[in-house]
């Protein structure tokens, strides 16, 4: 993946609705600051080329052949590459047991295979657990394993990259709008607004030399402008769940789930090739332990 030597701004690609006014300075300072930060761990391709493992194994795991056999173990292993999932969710396998989650699981690979609407699969996921904030994970739940399971096709839906509710996420950090915190961004969080919303930065990553595994390489792009956010805004529920930043890099890590703590010896971590991902963006393979 090569890289141009200035960072040039995004320009418009509004060829349909939604509309989003992204800020070019805003997603030149992210770039810049991700080359520079992500140089003692390999570069980008680092980053990118484990997402490449993540969505790897999420495939094996959840293909046609293999879903049927996810026992608890490979489902704690798979919640421990989502950030915002693993908590909650390993809660509900305490109280529910792996085969209601991996029911659940199961229509929806197969609504993705047969290339439903993925506002619908969402829709129809979530919709099958009880109502509440306590069960807002469900939502990104869905949305990981839609994007890891076909980067190409699903961008990242997940809650940290745009909450309509909640009115958070990289969106609004990115917005153009200095005053963005005086106004509301009225754009829906559904499957029209990420489209564009991948567009976008793959036009501008584009524009700066990038080209390889884009899917891929905007998600580590999210990752880094949202963990600017916490870095910036000193967020203390955040740095409290994830623990304090150990590097520059440590909070794109966690939003990708590439800290993946947790992740059990022997079991669907092997898969990732520890060779191929060199530290600290190796899998640990400890037991689980909250995150």
């Amino acid at each position: 993946m090569g890289r141009s030597g200035n960072i040039v701004p995004l320009r418009g690609q509004h060829g349909v609705a939604p509309v989003l006014d992204l800020g070019g300075p805003q997603l030149r300072a992210t770039l810049q600051d991700l080359v520079e930060a992500s140089a003692s761990t390999g570069g980008i391709d680092v980053y990118v080329n484990a997402l490449g493992v993540k969505s790897a194994l999420f495939t094996a795991l959840l293909g046609r052949d293999a879903i049927g056999r996810l026992d608890e173990s490979l489902l704690r292993d798979l919640l421990a590459l989502m950030p915002t999932v693993r908590r909650r969710a390993r809660l509900w396998l305490e109280r529910e047991g792996a085969s209601s989650l991996r029911a659940r699981i199961i229509t929806l690979m197969e609504g993705h295979g047969r290339e439903q609407p993925i506002d619908d699969l969402i829709a129809n996921f979530t919709a099958q657990f009880p109502e509440g904030n306590d069960y807002r994970w469900t939502r990104d739940l869905a949305a990981e394993i839609l994007h890891f399971t076909a980067p190409d096709r699903c961008p990242l839906m997940t809650r940290w990259i745009w909450d309509a509710k909640a009115k958070t996420g990289v969106l609004r950090e990115i917005w153009f709008d200095d005053a963005i915190d005086e106004k509301r961004v009225v754009v829906r969080d559904d499957f029209a607004t990420f489209k564009v919303l991948a567009d976008e930065i793959a036009g501008f990553l584009r524009e700066n030399g990038f080209f390889r595994e884009l899917a891929l390489c905007q998600d580590v792009m999210f990752a880094h402008v949202y963990a600017r956010y916490i870095n910036d805004r000193g967020n203390q529920f955040l740095k409290g769940d994830f623990g304090g930043p150990e590097d520059r890099m440590a909070h794109t890590r966690r939003m990708l789930g590439l800290d993946a703590p947790g992740a059990k010896k022997g079991r669907a971590a092997t898969a990732i090739a520890q060779d191929s991902v060199p530290e600290p963006l190796q899998i640990n393979r400890t037991r689980h332990a909250d995150s």
